[in-house]
């Protein structure tokens, strides 16, 4: 499967499905450590497999995930910011101008940010699980990451060092601890491209939080919930998100 190499970021991609179709960015859960493996080992449902009938599927491993294969510097400054970039990077090496977006869990904050920077681009999203802030545990992310992520990617890249990892933690998500961590409640009452969102309950993915955005986004859908407790339940979501694409994408 091919690398995308722009300047000292390396990103490890896979394009599976209709290449002449319409275009899906499917991005993995696991929070930093998010690559595409995740949706073998840990996804209620492999994304790739259920729409590469009817989409160009592309996914890639989020730069510096542990046991992945993109890299590239911590940009601590914008460590949201660099994610959608190398995503819009990505599909401008590939000379694809317009696609709709799927996320799982950090996939949540992310597509957010996508439609803060080129919401002209994107034609639908759907988000899946997503992750976002709890008031009552402040610091879960941060906690999370410079124990479960940190230690070993200093340990593969001795350059990084674990200040720059707390630093960069600390940008992500303790400098502006609120919400999605990547846009504001007005941002989401303000935008206009079709939303479809699974929700979840675990303690990094708030319920509430994603039912907030749902009630926030004036064109947001919601799927059942709870929705993973069972296969009959999976593939019913399954369906509302064929048929929320099938609505907003136009599909060969």
């Amino acid at each position: 499967m091919p690398f995308f190499n722009q300047g000292n970021v390396n990103l490890y991609y896979e394009d599976t499905g209709l290449k002449s179709g319409a275009t899906l960015l499917l991005i993995p859960g696991g929070g930093l450590n998010s690559k595409i493996s995740y949706f073998n080992d840990r996804s209620p449902f492999n994304p790739i497999n259920e729409f590469k009938s009817k989409f160009r599927c592309i996914s890639m491993d989020l730069r510096n995930a542990n046991n992945g294969k993109s890299t590239g510097p911590l940009d601590i400054e914008n460590p949201w910011d660099s994610h959608t970039h190398d995503q819009l990077n990505l599909m401008n090496h590939l000379n694809i101008k317009k696609f709709s977006v799927m996320g799982f869990c950090i996939g949540g904050p992310l597509i957010w940010n996508l439609l803060k920077f080129a919401s002209n681009r994107i034609d639908a999203a759907v988000i899946v699980q997503p992750s976002g802030y709890r008031a009552e545990h402040p610091d879960l992310f941060y906690n999370n990451n410079i124990t479960g992520w940190g230690p070993t990617l200093c340990k593969d890249n001795p350059e990084i060092t674990p200040s720059m990892v707390a630093n960069y933690l600390t940008k992500m998500y303790k400098n502006n601890p609120d919400f999605v961590f990547t846009v504001t409640r007005d941002f989401v009452r303000s935008c206009q491209k079709p939303i479809l969102i699974l929700p979840d309950d675990v303690l990094s993915h708030p319920y509430q939080v994603a039912m907030e955005t749902a009630y926030l986004a004036p064109q947001s859908e919601v799927s059942i919930f709870p929705w993973k407790d069972s296969s009959m339940r999976i593939a019913l979501v399954v369906r509302q998100i064929h048929s929320f694409l099938r609505a907003h994408v136009l599909i060969k």
